[in-house]
Parts: C-alpha cells; sequence; structure tokens
C-alpha cells in the first residue's frame, strides 16, 4: 500500500507564514529571464526564440510584488511608519544593486572583447557607475540600445519598483479597495494602449520607451494588491510542478508581430494575477519545499547580476563569431555558472550586508 506523502497546506493569509510556491515561481521567472537574455544575442529574432515572451517575467515579478508587499504590510504599516517601511525595502533591494553595479562597471572596464570604455572615458563611465548606485536613469551608450542602466540594464525594473513601493506607502494603502478597481481598470485601458502601439508590452527598458515601464509597474504592482485585498486565492492540491509548468507556458508563447499586442496584454492582465492566486493556495508537497526555498532566495541576486556578464558574451560573439552548435552548449553553462555566482553573492556579500544594515537600523 503506498503512503500518501505529506503536503504542506496553501497558508491561510492572517498567519503571515511564507507562499513557497511563489518564492518558486520566483525563481523560475528569473532563469527564464537569464534564458531570454542569452537567447536574444543568440537568435536576435523574437518569433525563432523559444523563449521569446520571458521578458513578461517582470510584469509577473511586478505581481508578485503588490501581493506580497500588501500581505506584508496593509495591517502594519501605520504602526511601523513610512520612514521604517522604506529603510527596511532600502535593506532588502540595494546592496544588490550596489553590487551588481560594480560588476557591471568592472565588466565594461576589463571587457577582453570590446572597447567601449575607451569608446565612452572615465568620466562617463564614472556617471554611468553613479547613476546605477542610486537608481538615477542614464541612458547614454547608443551601441547597447539606450539602456536606462547600461552597466546593468536589468535595474530598469528596480527603478520602477522603488517608485511603487514609495507610492504604495503615501497612497495605496490608504485607498480602498473600489478606488483601487477603478485605478487598475484604467492602468489596464493603458496598458492595452501601450501594447498596441509597440506591438508588444517588453518596453520600459530604454530611454525610448520610459514610460511604458510606468504603465506595466502600475497595472502589475495594482493586480497583486487586488489579488491579496480580494482573498482571491485558489485552493488546490496542483502543487509546485504543475503551478511552475503553468508559468513556464506564458515565456513560451510564440512570438507573433501581429498578434503580440493581444497576447501580451491578456497574459499580464488576466493570467499573472490568476498564477499568483494559484501559487498562493496551491498545497506543496515537502520534497519540494527546499527547492522553493532555493528558487525563491536566488532569483533576486541572479536577476541583478547577470546582465553584465551578457554584455561580454555580445561582445564575445561579436568578436569571435562562434557556430550556433557553440553557442547551444554555451548557454546552460553560462546559466549555471551564474546561477553558482548569484548563490556565491547572496551568501557571502548580500546576506552580511543586510544583516550588517538591519544590525546598525536596530542599535541606531
Amino acid at each position: 500500500m503506498e503512503i500518501a506523502e505529506p503536503v504542506i497546506t496553501a497558508p491561510v493569509l492572517k498567519t503571515k507564514q511564507h507562499f513557497e510556491i511563489l518564492d518558486g515561481l520566483r525563481g523560475i521567472a528569473a532563469i527564464a529571464v537569464v534564458i531570454f537574455h542569452f537567447m536574444e544575442f543568440v537568435v536576435p529574432d523574437y518569433s525563432k526564440s523559444f523563449i521569446a515572451h520571458a521578458y513578461l517575467a517582470v510584469d509577473f515579478f511586478f505581481c508578485l510584488s503588490g501581493f506580497v508587499i500588501a500581505y506584508a504590510y496593509d495591517s502594519k504599516l501605520n504602526g511601523l511608519g513610512i520612514k521604517l517601511f522604506l529603510k527596511l525595502r532600502l535593506i532588502r533591494l540595494h546592496p544588490l544593486v550596489v553590487i551588481g553595479s560594480v560588476i557591471g562597471l568592472l565588466a565594461f572596464i576589463f571587457d577582453p572583447f570590446s572597447n567601449l570604455y575607451g569608446a565612452y572615458g572615465a568620466g562617463q563611465t564614472i556617471l554611468m557607475f553613479l547613476s546605477s548606485c542610486l537608481l538615477i536613469p542614464y541612458p547614454i551608450v547608443h551601441e547597447r540600445y539606450f539602456n536606462l542602466f547600461h552597466l546593468n540594464p536589468p535595474t530598469w525594473s528596480l527603478f520602477w519598483e522603488y517608485i511603487a513601493n514609495i507610492v504604495y506607502a503615501l497612497v495605496l494603502v490608504k485607498l480602498r479597495n473600489k478606488a483601487l478597481w477603478l485605478l487598475t481598470v484604467v492602468v489596464a485601458v493603458l496598458l492595452c494602449y501601450e501594447a498596441s502601439k509597440a506591438g508588444y508590452l517588453g518596453v520600459g527598458w530604454g530611454g525610448d520607451s520610459f514610460g511604458g515601464g510606468a504603465i506595466r509597474v502600475c497595472y502589475s504592482f495594482l493586480a497583486g494588491i487586488l489579488v491579496y485585498r480580494s482573498n482571491w486565492i485558489i485552493e488546490s492540491r496542483l502543487g509546485f510542478l504543475a503551478v511552475g509548468l503553468l508559468l513556464l507556458i506564458a515565456f513560451l508563447v510564440p512570438f507573433s508581430a501581429k498578434a503580440n499586442h493581444i497576447t501580451d496584454p491578456l497574459i499580464v492582465i488576466f493570467y499573472f494575477p490568476f498564477l499568483v492566486a494559484l501559487g498562493a493556495g496551491a498545497g506543496l508537497h515537502t520534497r519540494f519545499a527546499k527547492i522553493c526555498k532555493f528558487s525563491g532566495d536566488i532569483s533576486y541576486p541572479l536577476y541583478v547580476i547577470h546582465y553584465p556578464f551578457l554584455w561580454m558574451f555580445l561582445s564575445y560573439l561579436e568578436a569571435q563569431k562562434p557556430s550556433m552548435g557553440q553557442m547551444i552548449i554555451m548557454i546552460p553553462i553560462g546559466v549555471l555558472s551564474l546561477t553558482g555566482l548569484a548563490y556565491v553573492i547572496m551568501i557571502y556579500l548580500d546576506i552580511p550586508i543586510r544583516n550588517y544594515l538591519k544590525n546598525k537600523m536596530r542599535k541606531g
């Protein structure tokens, strides 16, 4: 007779427990982003990439963030205070922003396959580094698509994450659900307009699509808050693998120039909030608990530190022009190596720095 495997049931909202499956989903999304960025350089034509919709992982991150922030702070922000809330968010997010900026600076200066540093010089490089550390948009490098933050491009989404956190503390936490619903519907319309105008929702990272980033974070962050406040938790026994597969399907949707302006908003407006609700209510088999924890822990470091190495990968492709067979081997090795590096940075830099800052804040 087969013994039933123990299952950790979905946490009740009032217990303030961790949503382990959501942690696992965050990790899947982060790894998908890294693979997507590799594939962008190997196969620039999105219609030929197997994971071309992984740029929507950012929208999933924003939705997940809205849910988690509302879950953690809706009931206690008044007692905690806005100043302390923002300090806690800075301690959680900013050490890796600076670490990623340092890695980006070193990769820019010492890239063995590119002389971009020589073209921009020490003065512009210092400004890029400061803007990256302080999250002040500075799109200057035209050879690399005018990213808002050239040294570490993914931090464009962290810029908007910071804005969302500030707006949450000042305004959104006080709004009643009816006002929040109205605001969300308005932003959903703007999201559809942006998708129609740009042809897809992979916008916001460059100087020419800055406003698109604001619309993306506005909708998804608000949707995440509403999932929590509406208690839209879908209880099920699907488990981590099933829900993770459902998330992965969104990233594997074929890219179509004719259909993206429709498929992208549908995924972001309806599918991602549904997955957050499903992940929050799904049961977790104990054998996947450690995987979900590791996946959640590594997601943010991996997202923040990987791209400077992608710049060097692009420089290598431009200089050496390797075959497709060689690149197929390089990408899995690169993803695994970056995941390992992210883990090392998390253990030996990020966590110790955050613990130090927390202790200093308590003593102060």
